[in-house]
């Protein structure tokens, strides 16, 4: 019997079409990864992909939000999350993270439409009663013919100016003696109270060298001392000096600067630096009624730009939470601002227990703003005491 063998073989057919397709788009592929690589690192530094413009980002997705992406994966993540809390939409998300507009905020796109909209572009960190994105405070500088001229308007009958804070009460128990603990100054010395001003109706020229803001510090200064708490009221005229350099109204934190630093440097005590301020906005929105009384809300800014930010939010939270228990709507509450129109640092640098606050508004008295003084003397008086047994305690434990 005669055997054949047959060999076989696999056949391999290769398109010669397919082929150059899959090396053209492989090339293709290659080069726009490296035209890629080569235009992020060629980039300017500002503009290069980092941590901070990643933390910008992630700045959009909400704590709620973030935690419901992770019980994507792990559903532990998400069992103590309140029962109304509900998912986030993925697409919501990825709009606020592709293009940083918040539809619920419209100051997220019209801040980058509208010139000078940035001003109000602040973040509210904890909020008061009856705020919201439309009571925020409002930094407004004066005309330049206002702020060149020293004014020397009538003053109207400022009754109350001398009067002393309420010392029926109980006198404190504890003092810090010739030490002075709290540092008050006001970057924007001339900002008035149109009740302090004879015959001046128009917001923009509530401004005067005399009848301002340093009142209110006086008043502060002087409810704290009779709390047993050192203070030092600073009343340079920071608004005369960029007259006589011809600096704008933009420089004035830098004008006052110095004159902390020479302060902190020239007392070692210095543990609280306090910068007081007026807001622009009306009536309605700078006034608490707190048991038939009048009071000039308050109103703590926080400098977004200053690496100390979180330090000063907590002092300023912690402050607006005791005033709320027991001067309930005194306190308006606490603000973030980080905008290319502000300074966004006020000198809050110097120190983490810096604070600026803004005592009432354009149309609030002498009288509201005097009782506000004496309410914030208040409540500073007892978290500083408090932090002093804390502190003294300290030592102890260890």
């Amino acid at each position: 019997m005669k055997h054949s063998r047959t060999n076989r073989g696999i056949i391999v057919t290769l398109n010669g079409t397919s082929l150059k397709k899959g090396f053209a788009l492989g090339f293709i592929g290659f080069m726009l990864v490296f035209l890629l690589s080569g235009a992020l690192t060629s980039l300017k530094p500002e503009y290069r992909i980092t941590s901070k413009s990643i933390n910008e980002l992630t700045n959009n997705i909400t704590g709620n939000s973030f935690i419901h992406l992770l019980g994507f994966e792990n559903r532990y993540f998400v069992q103590d999350l309140p029962e109304e809390a509900k998912p986030p939409s993925v697409s919501s998300l990825f709009f606020k993270a592709a293009t940083s507009i918040n539809p619920e905020d419209p100051r997220s796109l019209l801040g980058r439409e509208l010139p000078g909209f940035t001003l109000f572009d602040s973040e509210i960190v904890v909020a008061g009663e009856g705020t919201d994105y439309t009571t925020m405070p409002i930094e407004s500088p004066p005309p330049t013919e206002v702020l060149l001229e020293e004014r020397e308007a009538s003053i109207a009958d400022l009754e109350g100016a001398d009067d002393q804070p309420d010392q029926s009460k109980t006198p404190p128990i504890a003092t810090t003696g010739e030490r002075k603990v709290v540092y008050i100054y006001h970057t924007h010395t001339t900002e008035s109270y149109l009740p302090m001003l004879k015959n001046v109706k128009n917001a923009n020229s509530a401004y005067h060298s005399e009848a301002n803001v340093t009142l209110v510090g006086d008043r502060l200064g002087k409810a704290l001392e009779d709390k047993g708490i050192g203070t030092n009221v600073d009343k340079t005229n920071f608004m005369k000096k960029l007259n006589e350099k011809g600096w704008s109204f933009t420089k004035a934190y830098t004008m006052s600067r110095p004159t902390v630093e020479t302060a902190m440097a020239g007392n070692k005590e210095i543990q609280y630096v306090i910068d007081i301020h007026r807001d622009s906005q009306p009536y309605k929105i700078t006034t608490a009624d707190i048991n038939g009384k009048k009071y000039a809300k308050v109103a703590f800014v926080i400098g977004g730009k200053n690496p100390l930010h979180d330090k000063n939010k907590q002092l300023a939270s912690e402050l607006h939470k005791k005033i709320e228990a027991k001067y309930p709507g005194l306190s308006r509450g606490v603000f973030l601002k980080d905008s290319p129109g502000s300074n966004s640092l006020y000198n809050q640098d110097l120190t983490e227990n810096a604070m600026l606050i803004e005592f009432g508004g354009i149309d609030n008295n002498l009288e509201e703003l005097n009782r506000t003084a004496d309410a914030v003397a208040d409540i500073f008086s007892e978290y500083y005491w408090q932090a002093e047994k804390v502190n003294a305690a300290a030592p102890e434990k260890k």
